[in-house]
């Protein structure tokens, strides 16, 4: 376990390292302590699920590439729907809002 936490800790240091960020400055975009933001490049602490959201939305680091250090490519939600049969791109859109909307309500209570 402590393989991947160093794994992500060393990620977001690289990333804050490549946007001239120093780690105050990373951990009040993320909504975190100095210390807790610390603990995590050292791989001494682990992210929440609400926190690698955060890390997505905040740095735009991609959760499978913050997880497992591995790029996925790049697909959008129309990547998807042009892909899909055109009698099931309603229920597409409506999972995909359903779950912005959720997002959105689950941090408005943070």
């Amino acid at each position: 376990m402590n393989d991947i936490l160093c794994g992500i800790g060393g990620r977001l240091k690289e990333w804050r390292k490549a946007n001239r960020m120093t780690q105050a400055e990373t951990a009040e975009l993320l909504e975190m302590s100095l210390n807790f933001y610390g603990d995590i490049e050292r791989g001494k602490c682990r992210l929440s699920i609400e926190k690698i959201i955060l890390v997505y939305d905040k740095l735009g680091i991609d959760p499978t590439y913050l997880l497992t250090g591995t790029k996925s490519p790049t697909v959008g939600f129309y990547d998807i729907i042009k892909d899909c049969p055109k009698d099931k791109i309603f229920d597409m859109e409506q999972i995909v809002r359903y779950a912005s909307n959720l997002y959105r309500k689950n941090n408005k209570n943070d």
